[in-house]
């Protein structure tokens, strides 16, 4: 019994929290149960509502008058210490005119404006009250993991309400390979983040916005300081309808329903209680709020009955069952 349900917490965990990448063939049991306690670790990080990181493309300089402004800027003109991909810290002015010395000689020549981007500007960073010095060593880990034989230079900022990491990639690596950014790659990066900043004992989720079933829009930079100047003429929806994150805000709920199910019917105890906790966390999700809101029968009688008075009861959806389909990561 247990490793079914090791089996269904694998299948439509690996669905809900790694899509994408498929696995056509079972799994023998050691790595089950290893693959199954990683699921539950996510499925218990995400209904404590464990903080969700933030690894945001803050934009990237075409050339170096855009690349040197970008280091001065993080850097404070030298003031706040810089770490480079090799572990070295330094400041100052003239560290800093060296560094984009090298930035602008070593490898492909990169002139004072170019017609693509040398550089990627990321921002590291987590909830307000992050243990500053923990969220550097997190992001130094990162990225020594994700940006491994690319030139990059890091810095932190600890002297505003929430403190986080300034990091600049060179976007040609050493060995003139070029840095790749889609959206699968942001993905990647999120969770490897949390993943650090677990391992230095700070914790943190990185999960899809519709897998928590977030509806809340929120503008990109540009948009807001459009917006600020008055120039944006189309307001932005306040949350998202579009047909493509409807779709997949279903999907996610049908893998929770299944794992909802698995937990519910599991001889252990912790999972039974952990059961409790996922239905609590997808009542309370904005994406079944509006649903049960729109369509309120599909809303278990006895929920409609005592929704005032038992504003925790689990919420119960039917799984949808799909026989022997393929694993997903």
């Amino acid at each position: 019994m247990a490793r079914n349900i090791d089996g269904v917490l694998v299948q439509w965990g690996d669905r809900l929290f790694y899509p994408g990448n498929r696995i056509v063939k079972p799994d023998p049991p050691p790595y089950l149960n290893r693959r199954a306690a990683v699921i539950r670790g996510r499925i218990s990080a995400l209904v404590r509502r464990a903080p969700q990181v933030i690894v945001k493309i803050s934009g990237g300089g075409k050339g170096m008058v855009a690349i040197a402004a970008h280091m001065r800027y993080i850097t404070q003109r030298g003031r706040l210490g810089f770490e480079d991909d090799r572990g070295t810290i330094r400041e100052g002015r003239e560290a800093l005119r060296d560094l984009v010395d090298q930035w602008r000689y070593s490898g492909r020549f990169i002139a004072d404006v170019e017609t693509r981007r040398e550089a990627l500007n990321l921002v590291l960073a987590l909830r307000a009250g992050t243990d500053a010095d923990l969220l550097k060593e997190a992001a130094r880990d990162f990225a020594r993991i994700e940006f491994a034989g690319y030139r990059y230079v890091m810095v932190l900022h600890k002297h505003q309400a929430s403190p986080h990491v300034h990091l600049c990639v060179k976007h040609e690596s050493i060995a003139g390979e070029r840095l790749s950014h889609g959206m699968g790659d942001i993905k990647r990066w999120r969770e490897t983040f949390a993943d650090r900043l677990q391992a230095w004992g700070v914790d943190a989720s990185a999960t899809r916005s519709e897998v928590r079933g977030a509806t809340r829009h929120f503008d990109p930079v540009w948009r807001l300081k459009a917006n600020d100047d008055g120039r944006m003429r189309v307001r932005s929806p306040d949350t998202k309808n579009g047909r493509s994150f409807q779709k997949r805000c279903a999907d996610a709920m049908s893998s929770w329903a299944n794992i909802l199910a698995a937990l519910q019917d599991s001889e252990r105890d912790d999972d039974r209680r952990l059961a409790v906790q996922v239905g609590e966390f997808l009542r309370d999700t904005p994406f079944i709020k509006a649903l049960l809101r729109d369509r309120p029968e599909l809303m278990p009688e006895t929920s409609r009955a005592r929704a005032n008075r038992e504003p925790k009861r689990t919420l119960e959806i039917q799984p949808r069952v799909r026989p022997d389909v393929e694993w997903e990561r």
